[in-house]
Formats: structure tokens, sequence, C-alpha cells
């Protein structure tokens, strides 16, 4: 990974971030990640979040945030808003996603036994499609080797499985971050994003951000990214100073100077 200040800035019209300890900070959003956020929309960037977390809290990222659009669920739907109303595009339809989450229900329990001391995502009641298996946010603290325990889990239970900072996401169908985000520039930008990559900054923290970090060539790891140093995934091709919320104001001072 070569250093964030090898980064060209110029022609960079869009930046895409994950949140959970990329933007925010142990669990907090703290003033500076904020306005770095606010400071890059105020600047014509088109500004998305593509994160892990559920449909509940992206309905108020989409309606609050100094967000054109945001992916959530890790590519499970994207939302935006259009005329003062907040509009939704998931993958699948409400019926497929209600009968996922009955058998999803039973996965998670069945792993709530076999992994002790995780426990469910205190934001799974606001998820539509996924599974989430915490293994270090509201709980002691878990070795990496038990969330890849949870993941190796979910994949013989025939689901998509990654690892982000705090969970373990799964969930029925192959998609991913990357899928749902060009689904929303296709449809919402009429961006080509193979055509247009290099004028795309994506920041990420973990492993559940690999398919950005290989597709994007101007991908960031926030500097706490090494705490997955001895996992195989696909790393950014730059690399921040600083960790998480910092780490992301400094990568809009690198964009936007002065």
């Amino acid at each position: 990974m070569k250093p964030l200040s090898a980064l060209d800035p110029r022609g960079v019209r869009a930046v895409l971030l994950d949140i959970d300890d990329t933007l925010t900070t142990a669990g907090k959003l703290s003033a500076e990640a904020y306005a770095a956020l606010e400071r890059l929309k105020a600047s014509g960037r088109v500004v998305v979040p593509v994160t892990g977390r559920p449909a509940g809290w992206c309905d108020h990222i989409a309606r609050m945030w100094p967000v054109d659009a945001v992916v959530g669920e890790n590519g499970a739907f994207y939302f935006y808003r259009a005329a003062d109303r907040l509009e939704k595009r998931f993958r699948d339809s409400a019926a497929d996603r209600a009968s996922q989450r009955e058998r999803l229900r039973a996965i998670g329990e069945r792993i709530l036994a076999a992994v002790p001391g995780c426990a469910l995502a205190s934001d799974q009641a606001y998820r539509e499609s996924d599974l989430a298996v915490d293994y270090c946010e509201d709980v002691p603290p878990l070795p990496l080797a038990a969330a890849e325990r949870i993941a190796a889990l979910m994949r013989e239970a025939g689901l998509h499985a990654k690892i982000s900072s705090i969970h373990v996401n799964g969930w029925f169908g192959d998609y991913d971050k990357l899928a749902m985000t060009r689904r929303l520039f296709a449809e919402r930008l009429r961006w080509d994003l193979d055509a247009r990559n290099r004028e795309v900054v994506f920041a990420g923290d973990s492993p559940n951000d690999a398919p950005m970090f290989a597709f994007f060539e101007n991908s960031v790891g926030v500097a706490n990214l090494n705490r997955f140093e001895q996992m195989s995934f696909a790393r950014p091709k730059y690399l921040a100073r600083q960790a998480a919320g910092a780490g992301f104001a400094e990568l809009v001072r690198h964009l936007l100077p002065g």
C-alpha cells in the first residue's frame, strides 16, 4: 500500500466511505469527521456511505446526513432523497426478505450456541436482509479467530459472509457492497464506474470492504486496517497515517487542501 500522500486528488468527483471505524471512532461520530463529511458535500462531490449497518440506520442517514445516498447491509439496498422524499431500492422483494429473515433467525440461533461470547448485533431488529453477529461491539471483544469461525458457520449454512470491524454479516445471495454501488451509480447518476473509476475514492477499514478495495483505483484504508494484517483479503491502494474518523478527516484534507 502506498501512503495517502501519493494519491492524486485531481479529478476526484465522488467519495464513498464505510461508516464503522472509518467515519466513526470507537462507536462515536466525532465533530471532526462529520465536519469533513459536510465539507465534501459542500464541495460538490458525490458522497455515499457504503456500510454494513441496517436499513433502520440508513433511513436516518439518507434523510439527515450531508450525503447523496447510502448503500446498506453490505449491498442489500440503497436509499436516497428525491424531491424531499426518501426513496428505497432493494435487491430482493419484500416477500423474499421476509422469508429470508425467518431462515436467518434459525441460523443465528445455531451460531450463538456454537460460538460462546458472541451475540446478535444490537441493531439486528432494524435489518431487512442480513444476519449480524456481534463479536466486539456490545460484547467483550472476541479474537478474530472467533469472527472467522462465525463466518465459516454462516458459509456452511449457505450464506455469503463478511467480517467487519465489529460484526460478522451473513446474507442469502451473491452480492456485496460493490454490486449495489454499481447499481446506484448506474441508475441514479448514469455513471459507468468502469469508465470513471479514477473519479471515485473509497475509504474503508476491514475485510467486508475488500470488493471496494479491489475495484477502485483510488481505494484508501484508514490506519486501523492493520488490525486485520493476519487475514487474507484485497488491500486498498493507499493507507492513511491516522486511524478511524481522524483518518477519514485526513483523507478529506488531502482531497480538499486549504
